[in-house]
C-alpha cells in the first residue's frame, strides 16, 4: 500500500490545478492549514473554488492567495476581518456565497456522510430561503448573479429550507498530531471546521505538527479517523498569529 505521507507541503498539493474547489479548515487564523495554503500560492494555481468559515485576513491564511486573485469564488460564513475580500466582492472580482454558520458545517458534514442535502429551519424567511443575495456584483455595482430561491417544506408545523450538501476536490486541513495512517487529533478550539472540512474533500491532505507511527496515538483520542485523510505532510509547530491582539494595562504598584 502506498503510504500517506508526504516529504512536502508543494509535493502534496501538486496535483490541486486550475479551477479545483477546496474546503478549508480553520477558524479566523486559528487552526488553519497555513502551511499548505502557502504551498498553493507558489504553485501559481488560480481560478479556485472555496468552501471555509471564512477567507483568512489581508496578507495570512486564505488572505494570501485572496490577495494574488487566485480565488474565483468563495462560500463561507464571515468575512468581516479583510479588507482585500470586501474590494473584490464589491468590485465584482469575486462571487461570494454567504451561509449561516451552522448551515456551513452541516452542509460540509454531510457531504462527507454522502448526504445530498438535508431541511434547516436556519434562513427560513430571509433571502438565504427566498433568494436575491448579490454572489457577484458588476463593474457598476449592480447585481449581476443574485442567489436562487430555495425550497421550502413544512414539517410538523415548522417550516424548513432545502440546503444542499458541499463536496470539494481537494480538502485542506490543519492537525496537532496525525500518525502515518491519517488519524488526527486537533488542539482544543482549533478542532473547529477542520474535521468537517476533511469529511467534504475527495482527496484530504492534512498538515500535522506532530506526525507518529501507528499505535501511538489512544484510539480513544482520535478526533478524525485515517479513513478521511488520503495524504500527510509533517510541518512542525505551528506559528500561530493573533487575528485581533487585545492587551490590558498594567496595575501601577
Amino acid at each position: 500500500m502506498a503510504t500517506k505521507v508526504f516529504r512536502s507541503a508543494t509535493e502534496a498539493v501538486a496535483d490541486v490545478t486550475d479551477g479545483s474547489s477546496l474546503a478549508v479548515g480553520g477558524f479566523g487564523l486559528c487552526g488553519i492549514p497555513d502551511i499548505l495554503i502557502r504551498a498553493l500560492a507558489e504553485s501559481g494555481v488560480t481560478d479556485l473554488e472555496v468552501f471555509s468559515n471564512n477567507c483568512g485576513v489581508d496578507g495570512h491564511g486564505l488572505g494570501i492567495l485572496l490577495g494574488d486573485k487566485r480565488i474565483r469564488r468563495v462560500t463561507a460564513s464571515y468575512v468581516g476581518e479583510n479588507k482585500e475580500f470586501a474590494r473584490q466582492y464589491l468590485s465584482g472580482e469575486l462571487e461570494v456565497e454567504l451561509t449561516p454558520q451552522g448551515t456551513l458545517a452541516e452542509k460540509l458534514r454531510a457531504g462527507g456522510a454522502g448526504i445530498p442535502a438535508f431541511f434547516t429551519p436556519a434562513g427560513v424567511g430571509t433571502p438565504i430561503a427566498l433568494g436575491g443575495l448579490p454572489w457577484r456584483y458588476d463593474a457598476g455595482g449592480a447585481v449581476a448573479v443574485a442567489s436562487p430561491p430555495k425550497e421550502v417544506r413544512e414539517f410538523r408545523g415548522k417550516k424548513y429550507v432545502l440546503e444542499e450538501s458541499i463536496t470539494a476536490d481537494f480538502s485542506l486541513v490543519h492537525a496537532l498530531k496525525g500518525d502515518t495512517e491519517g488519524n488526527l487529533v486537533f488542539n482544543k478550539a482549533a478542532m473547529n471546521f477542520n474535521p468537517l472540512a476533511a469529511m467534504a474533500g475527495r482527496i484530504c491532505i492534512a498538515q500535522v505538527e506532530e506526525l507518529v507511527e501507528p499505535g501511538e496515538i489512544d484510539p480513544g483520542q482520535v478526533h478524525l479517523p485515517g479513513i478521511f485523510v488520503d495524504r500527510i505532510v509533517h510541518t512542525g509547530v505551528q506559528d500561530k498569529q493573533i487575528e485581533k491582539r487585545t492587551v490590558s494595562a498594567g496595575k501601577e504598584g
